[in-house]
């Protein structure tokens, strides 16, 4: 007969291990399904807003990383910057963030078990993973942009929207700003963030099909900057970045992080957004209120959704586009404003 746990969480992303961290804290007995060796890798900015630090912090995990002032947009001559108000952000390899999480998972007690999970099966009192042995009160889908859970129930809605990808790779140069510079082209945006005192990563956000070199050509002052002599890590991509989800419940199942659903990297939010996301999930499987989740879920997210939506629009119209830099070279204050609030 299967162990009955109180909590199954499937995947050992951020999202995924914030929650059994969170679980275990409160007592829930926990276990997490993760096919991949630690520490994960996958496309990512790697820079962490000043919410996402404060999360880790209250976690009591100490990340180490470059500290990120704030945001700086950058088109042809025209520069605006907005500096964090609330405390630092922090340029952190990806990689270094998933051992931190995951040692802290392991040292609370949780396994982390090397399952992969496509199919769960529950009925009224819990939900069981066929073949693993393995079954619980509640299961969280924690299992990424293309979560096979999410896909296995039903739960995906098609997008609507053209796609967007993500390519990310590592070069060997000091930073040269404080800031995570966002430079805005006609098909997307490159993010620099600095990482450490030899080291930035690049993220290419785009709407075009096309390898890692010829995107980064299209910048022509980055691609100055970022011979293909100092790349020191392989190129990963990501996408289409646009995932939509019915719904955040589906009876004993919970979605959290990416795996909830998913506009667009442009606002650089995701890990803050996994991490209260998770906060809220378990501590609504605590109180036994889950019926709560969705809506705690959606007041987390919605300015987050509303602001990247609208921008992702922008974005899309080749008219509207150009204009977004001006606008805020011209209206500082309001740029620091929106750079804050997400923040």
């Amino acid at each position: 007969m299967s162990r009955e746990h109180d909590l199954i969480v499937v995947g050992g992303g951020p999202a995924g291990l914030a929650t059994a961290l969170y679980a275990a804290r409160a007592g829930l007995d926990t276990v997490v399904a993760e096919p991949r060796r630690a520490p994960v890798d996958k496309a990512c900015g790697e820079g962490l807003m000043p919410g996402a630090v404060r999360a880790l912090a209250s976690l009591g995990l100490e990340v180490a990383g470059h500290p990120i002032a704030g945001i700086r947009y950058v088109q042809g001559s025209r520069r605006v910057q907005a500096a964090f108000r609330h405390g630092p952000g922090l340029g952190v390899r990806r990689t270094d963030l998933h051992t931190v999480l995951h040692e802290a998972v392991l040292a609370a007690g949780v396994p982390v078990l090397p399952l992969r999970v496509g199919e769960v099966r529950q009925d009224a009192t819990g939900v069981s993973v066929p073949g693993a042995g393995l079954r619980a009160g509640w299961l969280v889908a924690a299992d990424g942009l293309h979560s096979p859970v999410r896909r296995s129930l039903g739960l995906c809605v098609r997008s609507r929207h053209g796609p967007r990808y993500g390519l990310r790779r590592h070069y060997a140069t000091s930073p040269w700003s404080p800031y995570v510079e966002v430079h805005c082209g006609r098909h997307g945006e490159a993010y620099v963030t600095p990482l450490g005192p030899r080291l930035v990563g690049v993220a290419l956000l785009t709407d075009r099909r096309a390898p890692f070199d010829a995107q980064l050509e299209r910048f022509p002052e980055l691609a100055a900057r970022l011979p293909a002599g100092r790349a020191v890590t392989a190129v990963r991509g990501a996408g289409p970045l646009r995932q939509r989800a019915r719904t955040r419940r589906h009876g004993r199942v919970l979605l959290v992080g990416d795996a909830a659903g998913y506009v667009d990297a442009l606002t650089g939010e995701g890990v803050s957004l996994a991490l209260a996301g998770a906060g809220a999930l378990v501590e609504n499987v605590r109180r036994g209120t889950p019926d709560r989740y969705e809506g705690d879920w959606n007041r987390l997210t919605r300015r987050h959704r509303l602001l990247t939506e609208l921008l992702v629009r922008v974005r899309q119209q080749r008219v509207l586009a150009p204009l977004v830099v001006p606008a805020a070279e011209r209206l500082p204050r309001v740029f620091t404003a929106v750079v804050n609030a997400l923040a």
